[in-house]
């Protein structure tokens, strides 16, 4: 179908990405939105579900906020050259919207059938959240007939257990997939780990299964070149999936979450870490835990933007890696 607005002077405002960025209904990236999985390579997809919070909620707002804050973006990573919509069809597939979101067991299913589909049609799936419970799913549907690995950059490991009569909150989901096989924990990394906690073990599975954790205070001592000389030692070459808490951020650059630790990372080591990444394997990969309602400035659902921008590269890259070129229609 033809557009009614058709550029007479500039034609290259004929991609809705080089458009003005206030302009247009607002998708991820300005990225075209699709159902039609047959045209899609990499699909970015919300997941507006916060049941499984443990303290603050409001991360169901968050893949709206960061659809928005993603049309502040470009097309061209300027660090790295990387061109994603280049060398990959990237859409929009809209949100995996729960039916019945207050049942946390048949919600989590929910987002597991969902992304089976996405995940059977070959489409290599991004996500917004939502509460980290949603990892849970994308790995059930990623991981099925396939351990993998994981770089988890995070205030918290995520590996904990039974809270409250649930163990599928938002603080147990990589506990849950390595007990499920969908991850191996001695290819898993977790990158920032902070805070205060009320029980010395909560985190313990993490290294006793292990995996490798890199705490707050030795990423500071060694710095971002020795957190990702780590990840690429520990993911090695299997395929790896990529989760970022924007809970990792410092308060002062993500206020909007719903579980802030003091003494975070920096929007700019978090981008280094990110670019640092390129030539791991990666097959799918997260942003999570944006929360609108503690947000005002809208600073942390951009922050997040940003980080799904350089996940989006990290995913296209690996994709073309593994012989799946540049598509003729991808832009």
């Amino acid at each position: 179908m033809d557009p009614i607005k058709r550029p007479a002077r500039y034609h290259d405002l004929a991609d809705p990405q080089a458009q003005p960025r206030y302009t247009g209904i607002a998708t991820f990236f300005r990225a075209p939105y699709a159902q039609d999985l047959s045209e899609v390579d990499i699909g970015v997809i919300g997941v507006p579900f916060d049941g499984g919070v443990t303290n603050r909620s409001g991360a169901r707002h968050g893949p709206r906020a960061v659809r928005d804050q993603s049309s502040l973006l470009r097309r061209i990573n300027g660090a790295t050259g990387v061109r994603p919509f280049e060398i990959a069809r990237v859409r929009d597939l809209g949100d995996a919207w729960i039916e019945q979101p207050y049942e946390l067991e048949h919600a989590l299913d929910e987002i597991a059938a969902f992304y089976r589909t996405v995940v059977d049609a070959g489409v290599v799936p991004l996500s917004v959240g939502g509460d980290h419970s949603i990892a849970l799913p994308i790995l059930r549907a990623l991981g099925a007939g396939q351990k993998l690995g994981m770089v988890h950059i995070d205030a918290h490991a995520d590996t904990g257990d039974d809270y409250m009569g649930s163990r599928l909150h938002h603080g147990a989901p990589f506990r849950r997939a390595a007990e499920a096989g969908l991850l191996d924990p001695k290819r898993v990394i977790q990158i920032g780990l902070r805070g205060t906690t009320n029980d010395p073990a909560l985190w313990e599975f993490s290294t006793a299964s292990g995996m490798r954790v890199i705490g707050m205070d030795e990423l500071q001592d060694k710095g971002w070149r020795f957190a990702v000389e780590e990840a690429h030692r520990v993911a090695g070459s299997g395929p790896t999936y990529l989760s970022f808490d924007i809970d990792s951020l410092d308060p002062s650059e993500a206020p909007g979450t719903g579980t802030p630790e003091a003494g975070g990372i920096r929007m700019i080591e978090a981008l280094r870490i990110l670019r640092g990444l390129r030539g791991i394997d990666f097959v799918g990969g997260d942003v999570v835990e944006v929360a609108p309602p503690f947000d005002p400035s809208t600073l942390t659902a951009f922050n997040g933007a940003a980080v799904l921008f350089e996940i989006l590269c990290l995913l296209a890259e690996a994709r073309q890696a593994r012989g799946k070129g540049a598509s003729s229609q991808a832009r």
